[in-house]
């Protein structure tokens, strides 16, 4: 795309600003951010298009022209003098803006503002075949399609996201697997009017905002509601959005002045509300400021649509007995099914590799791709690299650790192509712009440290206008102009 989109979404933060009455250079340098080239990360992308080309060469095949495919096969593009690259995609629209789905549940987005077409993001010289791949043979280096064709590589990156796995609860097993792009016919069609959504797919995104409206009517119409929100006990992509269509759907409550007719209640696998010990407490804090409630360690196990009963899993562990040996009490998992009643209910899925990857010779015991967690290479095979959800580092499944993922990737692709050693080193930097209100963001940035990594000279346990300005208008063109060109 042209840099429009962009140059159009700036025209919009200096409006929002202006409201304010200071400028957009103003803003910026109050939030620390010194100019709005600094946020599309200019000089990353000089130092990527002026850099010396490499003349290594090879075989390079892409699964998945996703984000993180169609990024890293722009930076190869950018990076080798004569780049030989394939991409395995059968998504039309595999790139588009998935970040944008919660606004897309809050009524916020539309489905239109984040849909786009592969074909206009693949490097010029790349090659995007319209297939699936499934079935690995890393010991020959080729890959089987379903079309029954079978490609050769030199190296091979595999970045086909994950699948959501809704037919793990009891009750959603006529929904199965989906993937976050695609038909939703058969969530949307199980959800039907129960007050269950998801913003996991885009369509069932769309359906979600439907769902709060009619909740918020009812709240309207004198009732006292129950809106719940669940976290599954799988790895998930987007960690925080769990949590931030429930803020959202607090600021609608809020906004059509019935929030004091509805109950909100958040239901996490885990026992905190983010691993970073400083969100975790600015979290706890803001729910308490809200009337939002929480139990921790409940995972959600099933639901009856028709009587709008969720069933989770409550788990707790206890000392057993002692073992004299070791001088240590033994620790029992206990567990209760425990029955929730609801009139609005978001589901965050279990989530999971595809089953033709995990299963496959380069996946592993828990399905995700197993790499070295800073090279991103495979730990058996040194010709195959991983990047994105499916990639088993830890943390991190957003696109703000693609956005850096990518970049260690072609360095030491790179690098094994011409046979040096892998010196670059992914750090596990993950952004999660945390939406707690509608016009308030709080910029959680951390790495494996678990500890505050900000970019910016602010707070980072704070909500801001700022960041919601960048979040809603500038994270979008930022994505799709800059990490899809490889130079961002």
């Amino acid at each position: 795309m042209s840099k429009t989109e962009l140059d159009k979404a700036l025209g919009l933060v200096d409006q929002e600003i202006k409201k304010s009455g200071i400028s957009r250079r103003d803003a910026f340098k109050l939030a620390g951010l010194g100019s709005a080239t600094f946020l599309m990360g200019d000089t990353q992308a000089q130092a990527a298009t002026t850099a010396n080309a490499s003349e290594a060469k090879g075989k390079i095949l892409i699964i998945g022209g996703g984000l993180a495919g169609i990024s890293t096969a722009a930076r190869l593009s950018n990076t080798l003098s004569n780049p030989d690259i394939t991409i395995i995609e059968p998504n039309p629209k595999s790139v588009s803006y998935q970040p944008g789905n919660t606004l897309i549940g809050a009524g916020i987005y539309e489905k239109s503002d984040v849909m786009y077409d592969t074909k206009d993001y693949v490097p010029s010289g790349t090659k995007l075949i319209k297939d699936k791949a499934v079935e690995f043979n890393p010991k020959n280096n080729s890959v089987t399609l379903e079309s029954g064709k079978e490609i050769t590589y030199d190296f091979l990156i595999v970045a086909a996201g994950l699948k959501l796995d809704f037919g793990r609860i009891k009750g959603l097993e006529s929904v199965g697997e989906a993937y976050s792009l695609g038909d939703a016919k058969k969530i949307t069609d199980a959800f039907g009017n129960s007050g269950v959504c998801s913003i996991y797919n885009t369509d069932s995104a769309v359906a979600t905002w439907t769902a709060m409206q009619k909740f918020i009517e009812q709240a309207k119409s004198g009732q006292k509601v129950k809106g719940i929100f669940t976290h599954p006990n799988s790895s998930i992509k987007c960690g925080g959005a769990p949590k931030k269509i429930m803020y959202l759907a607090n600021s609608r409550l809020e906004e059509a002045g019935v929030r004091d007719n509805a109950e909100l209640t958040f239901y996490p696998n885990g026992g905190k509300m983010f691993g970073v010990p400083e969100y975790h407490d600015a979290i706890v804090k803001q729910f308490e400021q809200r009337g939002m409630k929480w139990n921790y360690n409940h995972n959600l196990t099933g639901v009856d649509l028709d009587k709008k009963i969720a069933t989770f899993d409550k788990h707790w562990e206890e000392k057993g007995e002692y073992d004299e040996d070791i001088e240590e009490y033994d620790i029992v998992k206990k567990h209760l099914d425990v029955e929730v009643a609801f009139d609005f209910m978001h589901i965050t899925p279990p989530m999971k590799a595809p089953d033709e990857i995990g299963n496959s010779p380069i996946g592993s015991r828990k399905g995700w791709i197993p790499v070295d967690k800073e090279t991103l290479q495979h730990v058996k095979f040194d010709n195959i690299f991983a990047i994105g959800d499916i990639a088993a580092v830890p943390m991190g499944k957003t696109g703000g650790s693609v956005r850096k993922q990518y970049k260690v990737l072609v360095d030491n692709l790179v690098a094994a192509m011409e046979g040096k050693e892998l010196k670059a080193k992914y750090a596990g930097y993950t952004v999660c712009p945390l939406i707690t209100d509608i016009g308030k963001v709080m910029l959680a940035e951390f790495n494996w440290t678990k500890k505050p990594t900000p970019s910016f000279p602010l707070d980072p346990t704070q909500e801001r206008y700022i960041w919601w300005l960048m979040k809603v208008y500038l994270l979008k063109p930022m994505t799709m102009h800059g990490m899809l060109s490889g130079k961002a």
